[in-house]
């Protein structure tokens, strides 16, 4: 019996460490590939530069990174109040048969490919935002828009259990000492959780800045530093979509260095977010 124990446990760390592997060898991956180019450019060339033009010797990504930023910053806007809101509701207010059949609908948004996102997005945000706003329609508003709604089963379900996770006892000596319901969630609960919540707030922000399909189909993918939500964008993923299929030689080494930049931006999100949560537990 004790042999078995030893083996499974064997097993079990193997399966644990290839996850991290797995890791190790994608970034290994990405960065033998991207790593070359920016070194022959210089890093601060290929982040601050306003031209793509690979074929020509332009290898400036920071019009694909404001892209990124807009979409990304517009997306939080959008959908982090209305997911905290649903959040609220569900945890605080709405009774049990409600929550049974409210919460499960919103995860199921997470299920839906990004595809279909981008279908509803071409077929009715865009002709939408074109004729009520004016411009292309295919813009940052949109992709913002279609990302909104992305991102809410992330930050809604992260934001639930933050919120679901404060003591009774709070909401009880709220309530003892006269605070009405309303009062109790935004004096009380809502700091106990505030570590939960923008850990959940940062996820969606990954989420977001690494979504690609559901973006190219809307954004409009123009290599230029938006400077209204009405114009259109290209984001970092889009950029490597777009372009590997076809890339060669230097080009190639620039989607691969643009894919490092992204990574990195990803990583270091994730970072962020165990951070704020553990800070969150610790307390």
């Amino acid at each position: 019996m004790k042999g078995w124990e030893w083996l499974i446990r064997r097993v079990l760390v193997v399966m644990a460490f290839s996850s991290l592997s797995l890791l190790a060898l994608i970034a290994l991956f990405i960065f033998a590939g991207g790593v070359p180019i920016l070194a022959e450019v210089g890093v601060e060339q290929f982040l601050l530069g306003t031209r793509w033009a690979p074929t020509r010797g332009h290898y400036g990504i920071l019009p694909m990174i404001a892209g990124s930023l807009w979409v990304t910053g517009g997306a939080l806007v959008l959908g982090v109040p209305i997911a905290l809101a649903c959040a609220i509701y569900l945890s605080e207010i709405a009774s049990e048969p409600v929550g049974r059949l409210i919460k499960p609908a919103l995860e199921l948004l997470a299920g839906i490919p990004s595809v279909v996102y981008g279908f509803l997005g071409l077929v009715i945000l865009v002709p939408l935002i074109r004729v009520l706003l004016g411009g292309p329609g295919f813009s940052v508003l949109a992709a913002s828009c279609v990302l909104a709604v992305m991102i809410l089963p992330t930050v809604t379900s992260v934001s639930y259990d933050a919120l679901r996770a404060v003591p009774a006892t709070y909401r009880e000596g709220s309530l003892a000492l006269g605070a009405t319901r309303w009062q109790t969630i935004r004096m009380s609960v809502l700091p106990a959780a505030r570590s939960g919540i923008l850990a959940g707030i940062i996820l969606g922000m990954g989420r977001a800045i690494g979504e690609t399909m559901a973006v190219i189909m809307v954004a409009g993918n123009a290599t230029l530093i938006p400077v209204s939500p009405l114009d259109p964008v290209r984001t970092l993923t889009s950029n490597i979509a777009l372009e590997l299929g076809y890339a060669a030689g230097k080009h190639r080494e620039a989607l691969f260095a643009t894919g490092v930049v992204l990574f990195l931006i990803i990583m270091g999100l994730n970072l962020v977010a165990e951070a704020v949560a553990g800070r969150g537990r610790s307390r």
